[in-house]
């Protein structure tokens, strides 16, 4: 049986490398669909199981986020798309986001995807209380 020495310590120049790979091993783990263009990263989406338990549905869209010069292109309804496919083929049939009631851009995106407004709450964001709108599918 052999022993591994498990520590934890200040970073060293000499660990660089191994701190860039697992920095980008975890981001493309925790940021499961990114959008490029090219070599540009243009966007990407982050989604799993649904966090909200007073919400009936399998899978969340945590974060779906475009570059603005990709905005309106389609990008986001493509990014949105495979998403959802990947959620599903995980068995995650259902599917909820929220969006910042005020942020019309993603509240029209969402309903244009055919999402329907299941829920309202507020968040806090430093001192201020803003609200958010949850949108759902159904499979």
């Amino acid at each position: 049986m052999s022993t591994i020495l498990i520590e934890v310590r200040r970073a060293k120049p000499a660990d660089a490398i191994g701190i860039a790979t697992t920095h980008d091993e975890a981001w493309r783990g925790a940021y499961q669909g990114v959008l490029a263009v090219g070599d540009c990263v243009a966007g990407y989406a982050n989604y799993g199981r649904n966090r909200a338990r007073s919400l009936y549905y399998d899978g969340e869209l945590y974060e779906l986020y475009l570059r603005p010069e990709f905005q309106g292109l389609g990008f986001g309804r493509k990014l949105f798309g495979a998403a959802r496919r990947d959620l599903v083929q995980s068995g995650l049939q259902s599917l909820v986001v929220w969006a910042l009631s005020d942020n019309e851009p993603a509240v029209g995106f969402y309903r244009a995807l055919g999402g329907k407004a299941v829920a309202r709450s507020s968040e806090r964001f430093g001192t201020r209380v803003l609200d958010k709108i949850a949108f759902a599918w159904n499979s």
